[in-house]
């Protein structure tokens, strides 16, 4: 099941850019750091509950919070930076990239479970210059005939 799961997530993702978007902006009310709004956009209301979308842009904005929160292992990765002219960066990873590869995980992970059955995709922000979450809107699959016989062939073929 899970494969199938992420052959759709896929076929999502290939034809992206034939869907409605819809963007979620960056909220600057606190200053510059990175936090996106909340506001439940009109466009998604009969595609996904409000409390999921909530829930997925402040697990968002609190990842973005974790990684740029300065601490200790910021302050000793920016002394072993210019002790070694930033050549330790070749073979270590920043605690900032690694909150971002667990951002990407979780889209991933929120796209495969609850996104991408409602025909809903989130692009990853850091694709888009930490401006906005883009989300794509397909269109209602379960209303035309042609795509349900699209979707039993992948499922006999799938197995």
């Amino acid at each position: 099941i899970s494969t199938r799961h992420f052959h759709n997530l896929q076929e999502l993702r290939h034809s992206a850019s034939l869907a409605t978007k819809v963007f979620i902006q960056r909220d600057y009310t606190e200053g510059t750091v990175c936090k996106f709004q909340t506001k439940f956009p009109a466009e998604l209301d009969s595609r996904i509950e409000r409390s999921l979308f909530e829930d997925t842009v402040k697990t968002l904005n609190n990842y973005y919070a974790e990684a740029e929160k300065i601490g200790g292992q910021s302050y000793l990765e920016g002394c072993l930076a210019c002790a070694t002219a930033y050549v330790i960066f070749l073979c270590m990873e920043t605690r900032y990239e690694k909150v971002l590869k667990k951002i990407s995980k979780y889209i991933q992970e929120q796209n495969e479970k609850i996104y991408a059955p409602r025909g809903l995709l989130i692009t990853d922000p850091i694709e888009r210059g930490m401006r906005v979450i883009e989300i794509s809107v397909f269109e209602d699959r379960g209303s035309s005939g042609s795509s349900s016989g699209s979707s039993s062939t992948s499922s006999s073929s799938g197995r």
